[in-house]
């Protein structure tokens, strides 16, 4: 007697259905796929009973007669595959034939539909897979499907399902995935009598988003297109710091099909890269178009799943899309906070070079030092100050934090401390601050010489017109500066502006090859281990290109002579043992994107610490710098570097709204 047997046609379709239908969710995403593809500009869900009771579905597509409802009955009856060739160039969302038989194998179902040419339309009804009646009957165009006691003849499969709750939560993520991903159509859901989901087809695709995500603040448009392959990326995204609701989150469709691929999750986020806090998430969506042959839907039963032709081409579009979205977001910033129109040049994007969103930047935005020759400056200056008379360099208080002193040390002797001056943007003195006894005020005359004689610490020059909006009102704790503007108050933190103006300055040096070094007057020698030892061996060349000069001093002693010029005052053996510490580290990133913290990291322990009292020249000359950097939002590890209170927020802490 042979083993081997065919299964019987209804015991065939519930095991079809153990892969299409896993839960109600899973009804409600294949008959809306259908309706979809019938060319339905509304669809209709009611859902009772958590999905197992009723799920009914009505959409105004083109229909079906009663050979067609018939045929679709039963398995793979499809109208979207005619020949094998088709599988490659799918362009629909349903194409396997198997939802409807399936479904119906596992629940009481009942079908109407009518083609707009047709008096009548018709009606099918079946119970577990059984066909009981076809008959005609008057309905609308369009197609009506319920899908009553799922899973009634296997109450196994239904023991298996989660609470009400969660299936419902499921229901109302499909519905709200293809909302998303066809804007043009019009999607009602109600459960158990009560309206959850309206979105009407003349609400524009960012007005729905937010409608979803429930967030009423500004977007970011992505936008970007590789016409040589004809690739594309649309969409919209939470900027980095905006609060969210519990519910937004990020969705990725391609070709308008909902789908999981931790590909494109990862180009997102590498996109976001260095203004993306650790611990958060980007929320919004992103469309991705591309050739139906340049891809494969036909991966997983579900089709939750795709696999791409060119998947290193998707994956740079979205990276560069999403970077170079992040610097039209920047120039929105800056016109918000500093007064700049908008309209500048978009930077190419190449995420092969650790992202190089920010390699152009505007003439004299930052000094470009030569090895050959260092300058005097402080980092937060536009220009090179030039070194003044021996007693005016006595009293000048140092800037902070020198890249590069006239000495080539590491170590810059502290200025002499001076009498304390009165600034401009210091809070009004009190009484209590006078001294008692008036004190005769004595002017003094200088001569034309004197008069010429360049400032130690000169404001950066100012363009034409004034680029900064601001009104500086103070320093709060020596951490954050206060600022106010149109909008209210501005808050900036010091430490996180500087250190990412520092890392996009280092970053550059180094992507062209040309990091400046500052020699030690005194070269250090540090003691390593024989893991170290391997690490300085292995990647001598990126700790060469980062700026690190080393000569091997015998066993495992190094003689550290260089550091990075922008490193400033750091301490060389700390620096350089953290920078190694990373290159072994095996949790930490790989590659470009490891470098690239390892840049972060230099330009943090360079950066101006909590406590440090700015001057106001050199708090005008940070904000000079933001105003023309490419990206200044956020730290390269994320933290926003600026935090706006608007007029009306302030009102209503004294509550005067």
């Amino acid at each position: 007697m042979s083993k081997i047997r065919i299964l019987p046609e209804q015991l065939a379709n519930q095991i079809a259905a153990g892969e299409v239908v896993e839960r109600p969710a899973s009804v409600v995403k294949e008959l809306v796929e259908n309706a979809l593809d019938a060319g339905a500009t509304k669809i209709e869900v009611e859902i009772e009973g958590g999905g197992t009771r009723l799920i009914r579905i009505i959409d105004n597509g083109e229909g079906m007669d009663e050979d067609d409802l018939l045929l679709s009955l039963e398995r793979h009856g499809t109208s979207k595959i005619r020949e094998a060739e088709d599988l490659h160039r799918i362009d629909t969302l349903g194409f396997r034939g198997e939802a409807i038989p399936s479904i119906g194998s596992v629940s009481m179902m009942e079908i109407s539909s009518r083609t707009e040419d047709a008096s009548l339309g018709t009606q099918a009804v079946l119970k577990y897979g059984k066909l009981l009646k076809v008959h005609e009957t008057g309905c609308a165009k369009g197609t009506l499907i319920e899908i009553k006691n799922l899973f009634g003849n296997t109450p196994a499969r239904r023991k298996f399902l989660r609470t009400v709750r969660t299936e419902l939560g499921h229901i109302e993520e499909v519905m709200k995935n293809y909302a998303l991903a066809t804007p043009g159509v019009a999607f009602i859901l109600r459960i158990d009598g009560r309206e959850m989901l309206h979105l009407d087809n003349s609400t524009s695709l960012m007005n729905r988003v937010k409608s979803i995500m429930h967030y009423n603040g500004d977007l970011m448009e992505v936008s970007g297109l590789n016409k040589q392959n004809d690739y594309g990326v649309h969409g919209y995204l939470v900027p980095p710091d905006e609060p969210v609701s519990g519910g937004a989150k990020l969705r990725f469709f391609v070709n308008g099909r909902a789908i999981k691929d931790r590909m494109i999750i990862h180009a997102v986020n590498e996109g976001l890269r260095g203004v993306m806090m650790k611990g958060r998430y980007p929320a919004g969506l992103i469309h991705v178009t591309l050739p139906a042959e340049d891809i494969d839907v036909n991966v997983h039963p579900a089709k939750h799943e795709v696999r791409f032709k060119n998947s290193r081409e998707v994956h740079r579009l979205v990276t560069t899309t999403i970077a170079e979205t992040m610097v039209k977001y920047q120039a929105r910033l800056k016109s918000q906070l500093f007064g700049l129109a908008e309209e500048r040049e978009t930077i190419p994007v190449e995420p092969d070079q650790v992202r190089l969103y920010s390699d152009i930047e505007p003439e004299n935005e930052i000094l470009h030092i030569t090895a050959e020759k260092p300058a005097e400056h402080s980092l937060f200056l536009s220009e090179p100050v030039q070194k003044p008379a021996a007693t005016a360099q006595a009293a000048a208080p140092q800037s902070i934090p020198p890249s590069v002193s006239s000495k080539p040390s590491i170590r810059v002797e502290q200025a002499k401390p001076v009498k304390k001056e009165t600034s401009p943007y210091s809070f009004p003195e009190t009484a209590l601050d006078r001294d008692p006894a008036p004190k005769t005020e004595i002017k003094q005359t200088q001569t034309p010489a004197e008069e010429a004689k360049p400032e130690p610490f000169a404001a950066p020059p100012k363009p034409k017109d004034d680029i900064r909006n601001l009104q500086v009102i103070g320093q709060l704790h020596n951490l954050y500066i206060l600022c106010q503007n149109e909008q209210g108050l501005l808050v900036i933190d010091q430490h996180a502006a500087h250190e990412r103006l520092l890392f996009e300055e280092l970053r550059k040096q180094y992507l062209k090859g040309s990091v400046v070094r500052q020699t030690l007057m005194f070269p250090e020698t540090v003691e390593l281990t024989i893991f170290q030892t391997q690490l300085v061996e292995k990647n001598s060349e990126e700790l060469d290109a980062m700026g690190f000069s080393l000569r091997d001093f015998g066993g495992n002693s190094f003689v550290i002579s260089a550091i990075p010029a922008l490193a400033g005052k750091t301490n060389a053996t700390t620096l350089f043992l953290d920078v190694l510490e990373q290159f072994g580290s095996e949790r930490g990133n790989k590659g470009a994107n490891r470098l690239e913290d390892i840049l972060a990291d230099i330009a943090c322990k360079a950066a101006v610490k909590s406590g440090h009292q700015l001057r106001p020249v050199e708090i005008d000359a940070l904000l000079e710098k933001m105003a023309r950097a490419n990206l200044f939002s956020h730290c390269p590890h994320g933290r926003p570097v600026f935090k706006q209170f608007s007029k009306d927020e302030v009102k209503k802490w004294f509550y005067r709204t």
